[in-house]
């Protein structure tokens, strides 16, 4: 397997993640941040010290975090959408591909879970153009598995790409806010990190699904630069419309 673009997308957003640890609280209500404490002067000794205190998150950091649940939910559905489309039309000609296939798509049917529950648990709401993804993601899918198997391929190395992409810009964003609470002297609490372990998680597996892509004939495709800048672009613009519509 050709793993060089999960390796350079990868390293951009630090040591790579290797199990998924579900929230435990909604992040618009939990306190995420513990105060450090100091010692007593008159009281028990450093064993027995008191509760940390709690700090809540800011109001941009909640929203920073709702647009990108609510992204991801939406990235989530339009991969399941287009492996869907895809795969009827790539096995019939293809029919070693069908377990590869299935493994894309289940990947991404847990990734879609996990972003509902995590939409339900904080209540954040849904990109309002729900609908529109879901038809636009069914044509892509169709209509690269309609140009042949390296066409599809492609579609699946564009799409990881930017996705690879996108996943690191947010993992990169929290852990420059946990670093900024940690050197003001925070513990950080275990929710936001168990988040950042779910994004790296996800992403190393999207990475994974453009690795296979590579591996099969996706910069076969012809035109190769053409339809995959073309998907790249789009991908892009439904990101940025995602996280504020």
């Amino acid at each position: 397997m050709n793993m060089a673009p999960t390796r350079c997308l990868a390293r951009q957003a630090g040591v790579i993640g290797r199990h998924f640890l579900p929230a435990t609280r909604p992040l618009s209500t939990s306190v995420l941040l513990r105060a450090p404490t100091t010692a007593s002067s008159t009281s028990e000794p450093s064993s027995s010290s008191s509760p940390k205190k709690l700090k809540p998150l800011t109001q941009e950091q909640r929203d920073f975090l709702s647009s990108a649940l609510r992204v991801n939910q939406a990235g989530e559905l339009a991969a399941t959408l287009i492996y869907s489309a895809q795969t009827p039309i790539v096995v019939r000609k293809h029919p070693h591909l069908r377990p590869l296939m299935a493994h894309m798509y289940d990947q991404e049917a847990v990734h879609f879970s996990t972003f509902n529950s995590l939409i339900h648990k904080h209540r954040v709401r849904p990109t309002a153009l729900y609908p529109l993804w879901s038809v636009l993601a069914s044509g892509l899918g169709w209509s690269t598995a309609i140009l042949g198997r390296e066409a599809a391929m492609a579609c699946t190395e564009a799409v990881e790409t930017e996705i690879g992409n996108h996943y690191n810009e947010q993992i990169r964003s929290i852990l420059e806010m946990i670093s900024s609470w940690e050197a003001q002297g925070y513990d950080v609490g275990g929710e936001i990190k168990q988040l950042v372990d779910t994004l790296r998680t996800i992403r190393d597996e999207e990475l994974e699904h453009l690795d296979h892509a590579v591996d099969n004939d996706a910069r076969k495709a012809e035109p190769h630069w053409l339809l995959t800048n073309v998907i790249r672009a789009g991908c892009r613009g439904a990101i940025w419309v995602s996280e504020k519509v």
